[in-house]
């Protein structure tokens, strides 16, 4: 499959891609060969082989989840930059 430039405007559009004109060539270029590359897959024999998920063979190493002592409110304000009596200072994020 060939990418034409009506191809290239249309993927461009679509994914919020800005080039130059001179750039395009090689864009289209560049594409072809990608889609040159995947449709190289297609050939491949995949009968009888099971989808991945992952490519490790590790599986989670989950723990039990145990309730502990919780950190005390006086404890989670100390190293705290600022703080008002009982709560966390932070700047304001709104615009």
């Amino acid at each position: 499959m060939n990418i034409d430039k009506e191809l290239l405007n249309k993927i461009a559009h679509l994914a919020r891609l800005e080039f130059d004109e001179n750039t395009a060539e090689e864009m289209m270029s560049d594409m072809s060969k990608i889609i040159t590359w995947v449709e190289k897959l297609n050939e491949v024999d995949t009968e009888g082989v099971e989808p991945l998920t992952t490519m490790s063979h590790e599986v989670n190493a989950l723990r039990e989840d145990e309730p502990k002592p919780h950190l005390s409110h006086d404890k989670a304000l100390k190293n705290a930059p600022k703080k008002d009596s009982d709560y966390f200072r932070v700047p304001k994020v709104l615009e």
